[in-house]
């Protein structure tokens, strides 16, 4: 159906991820542009309830594929199941995070279907039907606009936290592929899940994120950075120099050598506004940046820009947020 728009599902731990949300977000805004329809892909064994979940938020056709051999992800498993979906389907795009699993699993769809692939891609126009994908390159200093020809499937892996979440979509369906899997032929196989460190951050999950800059002038005065983000239930980020300084650890860093973020609320403190960093955090829902230097380069990007002392500024805000909650 060369009218439908893909995207890969992904799942761990019983749970969708919410990158998968955000995959679906942008593919119904980019098939209402387009006039085509949306379909998501879940692969995996015995999650049926997760498909029903997926089709009853993601506003679409859920095609599930249930086989024993993908009980557990491997790219050989997952990749070959996919291009039998694909085959199957003949879709106008196939859309993938650009996750560990994305950039596993769309790759050997690709060469399968002897196809061009862009990666890491920001957004995705029309330009007389056709798409053009834009992603940003040497640090986040320059965007380059892609073309994969005139003819589909278009494929493409998506940056995480660049698009919203799918919102309002009404109750979609659910049908079964008919593809299998054998699992002789496969050369690989998973052998064991080992998790990180316990409160890892995850940056583009978070809907408030407060960052702070190297203007703090050192990691124990990251406090009062902490306090307004808990108080706002809210995650910590911070600019390249804080993590490279080791007074952060990376997972931290916001900006194009660190992630992107969507926040709704995103509270810039003590940073300047290096092109990198603004890459990773413009697309938040609203900005707030507080910096001494009335030129700095981050009020450009906020909403809200307050010339000042971070030291005097931030706490108050603390107390006055607190206050508000009572």
């Amino acid at each position: 159906m060369a009218d439908r728009i893909l995207v890969l599902a992904e799942h761990e731990s019983g749970a969708l991820r919410e990158r998968t949300w955000e995959l679906l977000g942008l593919a119904h805004r980019l098939g209402e542009e387009a006039g085509k329809e949306v379909g998501a892909v879940l692969l995996g064994s015995g999650v049926q309830d997760l498909a029903e979940q997926l089709a009853a938020r993601g506003g679409c056709e859920v095609l599930h594929a249930d086989d024993p051999a993908l009980a557990e992800y491997t790219q050989q498993g997952y990749g070959r199941m996919l291009e039998q979906v694909v085959a199957e389907e003949s879709p106008w795009m196939v859309l993938a995070s650009h996750s560990p699993t994305g950039w596993e699993v769309l790759p050997g769809l690709a060469a399968a279907l002897d196809a061009v692939m862009a990666t890491e891609i920001m957004a995705v126009t029309l330009e007389s039907g056709t798409p053009r994908f834009t992603a940003r390159v040497f640090n986040g200093k320059f965007e380059v606009l892609w073309t994969l020809g005139e003819q589909p499937p278009f494929l493409a892996t998506v940056q995480r936290g660049a698009h919203g979440a799918v919102e309002n979509a009404a109750a979609g369906s659910v049908r079964a592929v008919s593809c299998s899997l054998d699992e002789a032929p496969l050369r690989t196989r998973y052998v064991e899940t080992r998790t990180g460190e316990s409160g890892a951050v995850d940056l583009t999950q978070a809907t408030v994120i407060v960052s702070g800059g190297r203007s703090l002038g050192g990691p124990e005065k990251f406090d009062i950075i902490r306090e307004l983000a808990e108080t706002l239930g809210g995650q910590v980020g911070a600019s390249r120099p804080v993590t490279d300084a080791g007074w952060l650890p990376p997972e931290h860093q916001v900006g194009s050598s660190g992630v992107t973020v969507a926040p709704k609320l995103y509270i810039a403190a003590g940073i300047s506004g290096a092109i990198q960093h603004i890459a990773g955090m413009k697309g938040a829902g609203y900005i707030v940046a507080i910096n001494k230097d009335a030129e700095a380069p981050i009020f450009q990007v906020a909403d809200v820009g307050i010339v000042g002392d971070l030291f005097e500024v931030i706490p108050a805000l603390t107390k006055a947020v607190q206050q508000a909650k009572g």
